[in-house]
């Protein structure tokens, strides 16, 4: 089974790339943020023609995330429980495999970073961590599960400074902030393990490189999409890696799809 997860960046404005990345690669499921739509705009015919069913949660010109399956799935949550949010950034879903029933989520994480006309303001960076405080107490019980659990999207954030072309320059950034990355780090002493690293002890793994001054060129990247796997969704995995390709076509995301592949046909013993 292959499970993506992608901020696309304006599903509208890439449905073409999309849409052709996805008879290419043929994932599963895909994990989208940053669709920035609504309900009423968002593409659903574009994509059960090719064979997805559709999950989402949007909003009117900003974030918003789905889920796409060519397995049956059902809603779990529309936003994180027992937090009030004006924005769409999370939806979670059952997703029934051939062999079990898999936990998944969608996140899309505050950026944090303050408005470029009031650097002082912290409004963004206070809402960045209560949203997640709020998602690791999810997080935390969902770990708990019977079944696999794989949370996939935007992080906003850069685990460490392997994740970064240059550390130095993200020091006062919300998206490196030692706060920040000790939250997400919670996530490994709650028993979840980061896919890509799993597979990848050295490699960068960028998933996100600005548009401006050549930075693909030059691989100015970051790695802030994320797998998080409880141990029965790790056990099965296969392969995780970024399909960089798709960040070097025609108009694309300034991200790029994160991959991983599960052997569904292993049932853990026990």
């Amino acid at each position: 089974m292959k499970i993506a997860t992608y901020n696309v960046n304006s599903i509208n404005a890439r449905l073409e790339n999309l849409t052709t990345w996805l008879f290419e690669e043929n994932p599963d499921i895909i994990l989208l943020q940053e669709i920035k739509c609504d309900y009423n705009n968002f593409p659903f015919f574009d994509f059960r023609a090719i064979g997805y069913n559709i999950l989402m949660l949007g909003q009117k010109s900003y974030n918003g995330v789905a889920v796409l399956s060519r397995y049956p799935m059902s809603l779990v949550c529309e936003g994180l429980p027992d937090f009030t949010d004006e924005n769409a950034r999370y939806i979670e879903v059952d997703i029934s495999t051939p062999t079990e029933v898999w936990r998944l989520a969608s996140i899309y994480l505050p950026n944090g970073n303050p408005p470029y006309n009031n650097v002082n303001d912290q409004t963004k960076y206070i809402y960045k961590l209560n949203w997640m405080d709020a998602f690791l107490s999810r997080a935390i019980k969902l770990e708990k599960l019977p079944q696999p659990v794989v949370l996939g999207g935007d992080f906003n954030v850069i685990l460490t400074e392997n994740d970064v072309y240059n550390p130095k320059a993200f020091v006062d950034n919300a998206l490196f902030r030692k706060e920040v990355r000790q939250k997400l780090q919670v996530l490994q002493y709650y028993g979840y393990y980061d896919a890509f690293r799993i597979l990848h002890k050295n490699e960068n793994g960028y998933t996100f490189w600005n548009y401006t001054d050549k930075a693909l060129v030059a691989d100015f990247g970051m790695r802030i999409d994320y797998f998080f796997l409880n141990a029965l969704a790790a056990d099965k995995l296969l392969t995780c890696n970024v399909d960089k390709k798709t960040r070097q076509s025609v108009s694309p995301s300034d991200h790029a799809p994160l991959i991983a592949q599960f052997n569904i046909s292993k049932i853990q013993e026990g």
